[in-house]
């Protein structure tokens, strides 16, 4: 049996944040919470997450800079970013810590199915 996929879900709006992580445990992943990126990372210098699902617009430290810290701490960590900002563009340092285009999602999502897609395709060996 394999371990379940850990997942580092990081927003500052709770019920977004609770509504994720509701929805990622009924996926059978194992999921934890943050509501600032300071918690986030230090929950990751903690446990070891295969994926972080970040919201750029946080309180203090932005989700582009928990990003680029946490790939220091977890450099095999994959992230997927969820924003409200769509004037977004994606910067070119978290592009070398492997987050592309197609792992960035717009606020609000009103199919949730497509994270599950995401996190699984990150975390499989061809992912």
């Amino acid at each position: 049996m394999t371990s379940p996929i850990r997942v580092l879900v990081v927003d500052d709006e709770p019920s977004i944040r609770n509504s994720l992580v509701e929805f990622l445990e009924d996926c059978q992943f194992e999921v934890s919470a943050a509501d600032s990126a300071e918690g986030a990372l230090d929950l990751v210098a903690r446990f070891p997450f295969d994926v972080a699902l970040v919201d750029i617009r946080l309180p203090k430290l932005d989700g582009d800079s928990l990003i680029l810290q946490a790939h220091v701490l977890r450099p095999r960590m994959r992230f997927l970013i969820h924003t409200g900002s769509v004037e977004y563009k994606l910067p070119d340092e978290l592009k070398t810590v492997g987050v592309a285009q197609e792992h960035i999602f717009l606020k609000p999502l009103m199919d949730l199915s497509v994270f599950k897609d995401a996190i699984c395709k990150l975390v499989s060996p061809d992912g």
